[in-house]
């Protein structure tokens, strides 16, 4: 099926005269997870991961994804025709190197322009000019191809009480446009989903998981405008843009907007988010200012309304979490359970938590070897059965009113080997070791790495991602610009100053190809600590509560220091959910968080 599809698109290429035909991972606001009508990647190459890009050429076809998918990439190109290049392995070429390599002289390259954003755009057409090639950004023949293709997503929008907010739009369009100005900017073209949604105080239902609203943004020093399908805006919504002088557009509509820019204007825009086709109907004689939207570190740091919901949130999930790890380690074993029956029955705990909306992603409930895939989706097919002897691995998450959580719990199920005892206490202690650091204000992501990796990279062990990423509130999972990360990897945008009011989860692990997989995640917000003569120091306020199994803890592998930290997050874990849980929870509780 899959190479039925390629040859068809390359017919389609030879009719357009295109050599080389690039399929990414987008929609047309360069969102890391899409709706239905803008899977083409996965649609074109069966690979089903979150991240990657498909270039296809008339003898050969590529597809190009980071570490979490190497495993799971192989297993679904296998037969396909398609060749996997290991993104960031040594001596594989980059999609840009691979299309200059392949592309002829005076050749062409094609794209749908509205899912291609206008960085890696310009890009590619300064390394085409070495083969006099051009860029083909008008067709999106990947449409021609899909039969069935859904429809775009018009799901209701709703407005986000203050309450849950905790600040007013017109506020945030005030110290939106104080960036503005900084930058000399006077027009502002937003396309992210995610900032938009937080400016305006709306959410949706538009992306599964990301409670966004397909739309587009364009703010000047006077008027604000709102474009997106008028049906999906209630009553409600309407007459808060109104009270707050928004104007509302047809979606499409802003492609037309942008023609009408006045030269004399200077444009702000993100190239990283706005699309290709957007940015090249930009006036060519307007000034134009390419930087991070602003939006994006002012929605970084949550104010103390949204902090103390988040905590709300995450006792409502750590009661969730919880109640499910004390229903499996009762019951393993002597009632059927697979990854997907318990993966639905912790979703059952989390929809009974007052305020739940939906899942913050699909969850990962992963079992023994399957666990080694970092984003491993159990099927019906690869659905595993639970049994002692091994790990259940499940990263899941929440959106509630009051914030979205993300939270990775490995479960020890029976008695368990030596070896997985040791790693599991290594990655508890490097999560703790990062959890507990002290450091001074100006200090990113990439400076307190090494507290997490530390105990994994002594035994020569590392794992190919970052330690942990920002979270939005009522917002995708992941969110820039704030991140763990040993390395600089500016597709992720996540190396930010960490500033007090962010949330970053820490997330270490340990993954051994066909054996088994181990996380631990907690989510942190940064705070003020002391401040004295060398500067202001932070720390960070773990918020996510729920048991470290500590069946699967051999202290032998934990220094005093590490005990200590264990015992005062378990101390700090009882306290929290004791009094949400039954008598029989909370006795099983106590011993679960007891001290070692």
């Amino acid at each position: 099926m899959i190479k039925k599809r390629i040859e068809t698109l390359r017919e389609l290429m030879k009719e357009q005269g295109m050599d080389l035909y690039l399929v990414p991972t987008s929609d047309f606001h360069q969102s890391e997870y899409v709706g239905d009508h803008f899977m083409a990647r996965k649609y074109m190459s069966g690979f089903t991961g979150s991240a990657g890009v498909l270039v296809v050429a008339h003898n050969q076809a590529g597809l190009w994804t980071d570490g979490r998918y190497f495993i799971q990439a192989e297993h679904q190109l296998e037969g396909s025709g398609i060749t996997l290049f290991k993104m960031g392995v040594e001596g594989v070429p980059s999609v840009e190197a691979f299309i200059t390599n392949t592309i002829p002289e005076n050749g062409t390259l094609g794209f749908d322009g509205r899912v291609v954003d206008a960085r890696l755009g310009l890009k590619l057409e300064e390394i085409l000019k070495e083969k006099n090639a051009k860029i083909a950004y008008d067709e999106d023949l990947v449409n021609a191809v899909w039969e069935d293709r859904p429809q775009l997503s018009q799901e209701p929008a709703f407005l986000l009480e203050e309450k849950y907010a905790g600040k007013k739009t017109s506020d945030k369009l005030s110290d939106l446009r104080k960036a503005m100005e900084k930058e000399g900017a006077t027009a502002f073209v937003l396309t992210s989903l995610d900032d938009i949604a937080w400016l305006f105080n709306i959410r949706g239902n538009d992306i599964p998981c990301n409670p966004v609203v397909l739309s587009y943004a364009m703010v000047t020093k006077n008027d604000v405008t709102f474009f997106a399908n008028p049906s999906v805006l209630s009553d409600e919504i309407k007459e808060y843009f109104s009270k707050n002088q928004i104007s509302v557009k047809p979606y499409e509509a802003i492609y037309e907007e942008v023609t009408k820019i006045a030269d004399q204007e200077t444009i702000l825009y993100d190239g990283a988010k706005v699309n290709y086709k957007l940015y090249k109907l930009m006036p060519e004689n307007a000034k134009k200012v390419d930087k991070q939207n602003p939006t994006t570190l002012q929605k970084a740091v949550k104010n103390e309304v949204e902090i103390e919901n988040l905590r709300k949130s995450h006792l409502k999930d750590g009661i969730a979490v919880t109640k499910f790890m004390y229903w499996l380690k009762n019951n393993v074993s002597k009632i059927p359970m697979t990854e997907i029956s318990a993966s639905d029955y912790l979703l059952e705990l989390r929809k009974a938590q007052e305020g739940f909306i939906e899942p913050s992603f699909h969850t990962i409930s992963a079992f023994g070897a399957n666990a080694a895939m970092m984003h491993y989706s159990a099927t019906e097919e690869s659905n595993a059965t639970l049994e002692p002897g091994s790990f259940l691995l499940v990263d899941s998450g929440g959106q509630y009113y009051e914030g979205t959580t993300d939270i990775t719990r490995t479960f020890a199920l029976g008695e368990v080997s030596a070896e997985l005892k040791k790693y599991f206490t290594l990655v508890a202690k490097s999560m703790l070791n990062l959890a507990n650091a002290k450091f001074l204000h100006g200090c990113t992501g990439q400076n307190l790495d090494i507290l997490a990796r530390g105990p994994l990279w002594e035994l020569g062990v590392d794992y190919r991602c970052g330690t942990g990423h920002g979270i939005g509130y009522l917002l995708n999972v992941h969110e820039a610009p704030n991140g763990f990360r040993w390395k600089i990897v500016p597709e992720r945008n996540d190396s930010a100053v960490l500033e007090p009011g962010m949330v970053t989860t820490d997330e270490p692990g340990v993954y051994e190809e066909g054996r088994f997989g181990i996380r631990t995640e907690n989510e942190l917000v940064c705070r003020e600590d002391v401040k004295t003569e060398y500067g202001q120091f932070l720390s960070f306020e773990t918020i996510t509560y729920a048991p470290i199994d500590l069946d699967a803890i051999d202290p032998e592998y934990l220094e005093p220091k590490d005990i200590k930290q264990l015992n005062a997050y378990h101390q700090m874990v009882y306290e929290k959910l004791a009094p949400h849980l039954t008598e029989e929870e909370r006795a099983w509780l106590k011993e679960y968080t007891r001290a070692i």
